[in-house]
Parts: structure tokens; sequence; C-alpha cells
């Protein structure tokens, strides 16, 4: 019996080692921030960051984990856009930045989406968590089992709308791993994103990320702010095809976050291509099996293989399968059946699992009596 989570931990293994790879780039800019990254959510990579597993303080940064589980409730049906939503005391009274709702005043639970993402309304964070899970306190445990199905294996939430708790606190790495999800999982929600403005009681808010002013590609994610935080932002932007996510956390100012998210998407268009090896459920090779119902197994991959690379690289790709053989039915689809070894110029940069498409069965007697005799043959 194969492994899901043993071949799941080497694709993880195949992407943390392609990153660390030494690829011929530009040097990364020098970022003013406590920690960052930039990724390239198409293939999972970082292309550079300055301590990205620090424990830092998320702040506003939060919200995104909010938004994801609100998300998927309406997905699920336990939600509604048009949905009237009460507004609590605890809601009302939250504090810190706010969408000025009110307990005899009714709010939709779209409202309080835009409330939320683009004035970065606390109260409104409360109310949907209380709309999604009853509590607040409910809630972060939802968002804390949220998060270990994600991966994020730094970080715990204490509440809905990232105020200050000494045991509310992420990383870049797990924050950018977050921000791919929510443009991943929920691609129609992401316009609101870039909204510039939002009016609610009379009361018109900027969004707090100026990149949308400065930079048309640009179209999210979130800001955060505290004290103990320093300003921080998640930026993305989508140039043709290509989209980065960039993490700036600790900085000295909104106008330095702004600048150094900037920098590092720029940095990333710049020097590096995104290059897809192989699309999802393309047949790489088809492999001999031995005591099955068929005489070949098709391996390839479920999910397309997506790679970054320096500019000027992917002409240079070298891809090399090798098979995992003898392969002895039964093969379960999705068993690894190879590994696909990149390298450029000679040098190795990554290897990754490669699986059975399909399923083979166990031969009858006589062919597997048949393959024994061949294999002994083989090996003689």
């Amino acid at each position: 019996m194969f492994s899901k989570r043993r071949l799941a931990a080497g694709l993880l293994a195949a992407v943390l080692s392609f990153s660390a790879a030494a690829q011929v780039a530009p040097q990364a800019p020098g970022v003013a921030a406590k920690s960052w990254l930039l990724l390239d959510p198409g293939s999972g990579q970082l292309l550079t960051s300055g301590n990205p597993d620090e424990r830092v303080e998320p702040a506003s940064l939060t919200k995104l984990m909010t938004a994801y589980l609100v998300f998927s409730a309406i997905k699920g049906k336990q939600l509604s856009l048009d949905q009237t939503v009460p507004v609590s005391t605890q809601a009302w009274k939250t504090g810190g930045s706010r969408m000025f709702i009110e307990p005899d005043r009714p709010v939709t639970v779209q409202e309080l989406i835009r409330g939320m993402i683009i004035q970065s309304g606390n109260d409104a964070c409360v109310a949907l968590a209380e709309a999604v899970a009853g509590s607040e306190e409910n809630f972060a445990q939802m968002m804390n089992r949220e998060a270990a199905r994600l991966g994020l294996k730094s970080t715990h939430f204490m509440n809905a709308t990232g105020l200050t708790d000494p045991q509310h606190y992420s990383t870049a790495r797990d924050l950018a791993v977050l921000a791919r999800a929510v443009i991943r999982d929920f691609p129609d929600f992401l316009p609101i994103y870039s909204t510039k403005d939002y009016t609610y009681n009379k009361i018109k808010q900027a969004n707090r990320n100026r990149l949308l002013w400065v930079d048309p590609t640009v179209d999210g994610l979130k800001t955060g702010h505290t004290e103990a935080a320093g300003w921080c932002l998640i930026a993305t932007a989508k140039r043709g095809e290509r989209r980065l996510i960039s993490v700036i956390l600790g900085a000295a100012s909104d106008g330095v976050r702004a600048q150094e998210a900037h920098k590092l998407l720029n940095y990333g268009f710049q020097f590096f291509d995104t290059v897809k090896v192989y699309d999802g459920g393309q047949v790489v090779k088809e492999l001999p099996v031995y005591k099955g119902m068929a005489e070949v197994v098709k391996a390839g991959f479920t999910d397309s293989l997506v790679l970054s690379l320096p500019k000027g690289d992917a002409e240079k790709l070298k891809v090399d399968l090798v098979s995992m053989q003898p392969l002895l039915a039964p093969i379960a689809a999705g068993q690894q059946v190879a590994t696909l070894k990149l390298s450029v110029d000679g040098k190795a940069l990554a290897e990754y699992p490669v699986t059975a498409l399909e399923a083979v069965p166990v031969a009858g007697f006589f062919g597997r009596l048949w393959d024994s005799v061949r294999l002994w043959l083989k090996k003689a």
C-alpha cells in the first residue's frame, strides 16, 4: 500500500529543495522589514525571502483566514450574500478599525464582507464569525483547524480580527500559503480586494493598500498594523498569465510596506519566468509493469507541474525520469512509480515524485507465474 501522506511530503520536499537550489538570477533587493518573502503561487516556490519562519503578530492579515472560512460557509450554503446578520453588542463594541455597524441596523453578509476586506472592519469580522460559528471563540477554533488543514505549521489564532494576543501568531511563510489558498480556492471574491473604497452607514473609507493606486496589475490583498506588529502588507499582482505574492511584515511605516512589497513584485516579474513542464493528467511515460493485468502503467502528475526559473533557464531545463523498477502489480492510481529529476546546465535543481495515472490490478495465476520467470531471467 502506498501512502498519500508520504507522497504529499515528497512533493513538498521537492518544492522546498527547488527554492533552495542555486539558481542564476540577479541578487534580490534589500528589504526594509522584519520578515518578508516573494512567492510564485503557480509553482509554490519562494523566489526570495528574509526570516520567513520568524514568529510574528499578523495583525489584520488574520482577516485572510476569517475571509477564507466565510467564503467556505457561503460555498457550503451555510451563509448567503443577501442574508441579514444580527449585530451583537460584542461586535458593535469591538475596538480598532471599524466599518461602524450598529445593533439596531440590519446588515447583510455581502456588506460585512466588503467592510471586512475594504475597510478592515474588526466589527464586521466579529459579526461574520458569530454568523458562522455562533461566537468568536468557536470561530477561532475553526480557524485553527483550517490552519492545520492548509499546512500552516507555525500559526495559531485567538480571534477573527488580528487584535493583539500573546497566543495569536503566524509567519511570513504561513501567511503566503494562506494568501495563495484564498486566491486559488475563491477567485470570485478576489475583485473585492482591489476595490479602492467602500461606503457604509454614510461613512466612506478607502482601502489601505496604497499599491492599488500605484500599479494597475496589483489586485490585492491585505494590510495590517498594530504597535507590536508594525506595518504589514500582503500584496499580489497579475501580469499576463503570471501571478506573484509578496509578504512584508514589520515595516516602519505605511509607505515603506507598500514600497518594499512593490519592489519584490517587480523583482520577481522582471527576473523570473513561470514554466509549465507537464499538464495535470498528461502521460509523461508508460512504464513496464510485472504480474499485472496490463503490461504498462501510464505515469505522470495529478496536478500540473509548474516551475519558477530565472529568465533564460527554461530553454536549458533537462528532465530525467527514473522508474522504480521492477514495478509489481497491484498498482493503485496515485501511487509513486518514478522520480522526475530536473537540472539546468548539469546542476541538479529538484526531484518530483511521478505517480500512476491509472490502477493496474494483479494478473491471474499464470500471468503472475510467467512474469516471475521473466524477472528471474532478467536478474540472471
